[in-house]
């Protein structure tokens, strides 16, 4: 078919090799190129259909790691409006603890370690963490490398941001 659209005309197959590339196409049952059309663009239609639904289902399962993420960061009613586009207003607290951490030698640590026995101990540390939080009533906003808690006893705001 590209053959068919090319610019200089003796570049263009003759209708007898466009004949001879259909019936071969066709393994030699008679049909005409109406009918061959059909069936070529049945089957791009199924291909394409097939890889919608192939990329519809990655997409869901990307949007589910993100929806577990989100609310593994913020609290529930902060991230289901951050989905839906809404304002997050601020939050008054009385009182605010703000932890920082530091492993002494984590650099040496991990120079001499695999990195799944870095990725094994860094697990460890954060799941000791949040055991001791989940004891009392607070709510971990967020762990990083570096986990932050530091306590503050004055009036503070926290705002929700992405």
């Amino acid at each position: 078919m590209k053959q068919c659209w090319a610019e200089a005309p003796e570049r263009r197959p003759t209708f007898e090799e466009v004949f001879h590339k259909f019936k071969t196409i066709n393994k030699g049952k008679k049909t005409n190129i109406i009918d061959s059309m059909l069936r070529m663009l049945e089957q791009y239609s199924s291909n394409l259909e097939d890889l919608i639904s192939e990329r519809t289902e990655e997409l869901e399962v990307e949007k589910q790691k993100t929806e577990k993420l989100l609310s593994q960061m913020l609290p529930p009613s902060v991230a289901e409006a951050l989905k839906t586009g809404g304002t997050v207003e601020p939050e008054y607290f009385d009182q605010v603890t703000i932890y920082f951490n530091d492993i002494v030698g984590f650099t040496s640590i991990s120079a001499l370690s695999e990195p799944i026995e870095v990725v094994d101990l860094l697990n460890d540390l954060y799941s000791l963490f949040d055991a001791v939080l989940g004891n009392h009533d607070v709510y971990k906003v967020r762990s990083t490398f570096i986990l932050c808690f530091l306590s503050i006893f004055f009036n503070f705001y926290v705002y929700f941001l992405m």
